[in-house]
């Protein structure tokens, strides 16, 4: 019952709120950087690479092989900015009161989301780089929706996005650092994140 375990993990319909964060995307889109199709795929593509790779998904695997406390605050204390912060803290306290509910033990005070989500993998026996591979999807399919909402992009556009990005998944998930080469170095999400935390007129949360 594995699989259909993390496809409940990874779908859309889990009750954390991740629909309503755009990660600095929308703030890309208001700066101009993103304005299209091209731009939008060239933006998920290096956050993806760059940050979610080399930072969360090295996060998410060595919680699922042994969740710790510091790693989890280590891994709040990487968020640049106070709306990236309040988003991984807002949704991974969701997911852990959904996996109380759940019969899933939460053994982490105030869970980022990595790790909420290492601790149902943990606890449903999931296989660890599948695991990685849809967690890197789920944030990839509401990236996508977002800039399809806020470009704003048509559907047929978003899927071949999808479709392009999500073959690079799997490798992405095979990318194992030493603790010291974890890296979440993207200034320009950083700073564009923290001009959303004051735009005027928004649609995402983040």
């Amino acid at each position: 019952m594995s699989l259909p375990r993390l496809l409940q993990l990874a779908s859309p319909t889990l009750p954390v709120g991740a629909y309503s964060y755009s990660q600095g995307l929308e703030a890309a889109i208001e700066a101009g950087y993103v304005k299209d199709a091209v731009s939008a795929q060239g933006w998920i593509d290096d956050v993806l690479e760059l940050s979610m790779a080399r930072m969360e998904a090295q996060v998410l695997r060595a919680q699922i092989n042994g969740p710790t406390q510091e790693r989890n605050d280590f891994f709040v204390a990487t968020r640049e900015t106070a709306e990236l912060r309040a988003e991984t803290l807002q949704m991974g306290q969701s997911l852990a009161r959904l996996l109380a509910d759940l019969g899933v033990p939460v053994a982490i005070e105030e869970p980022a989301f990595p790790t909420a989500f290492a601790l149902a993998v943990r606890h449903w026996n999931i296989e660890p780089h599948e695991a990685v591979v849809a967690y890197l999807w789920s944030w990839l399919e509401n990236q996508v929706m977002a800039a399809i909402k806020a470009v704003p992009l048509g559907q047929t556009a978003g899927q071949k996005m999808l479709l392009s990005l999500g073959d690079r998944l799997g490798a992405l998930a095979d990318l194992h650092l030493a603790e010291a080469a974890w890296s979440n170095f993207t200034p320009g999400l950083a700073y564009l994140s923290s001009q959303h935390e004051t735009q005027y007129s928004r649609l995402f949360r983040s």
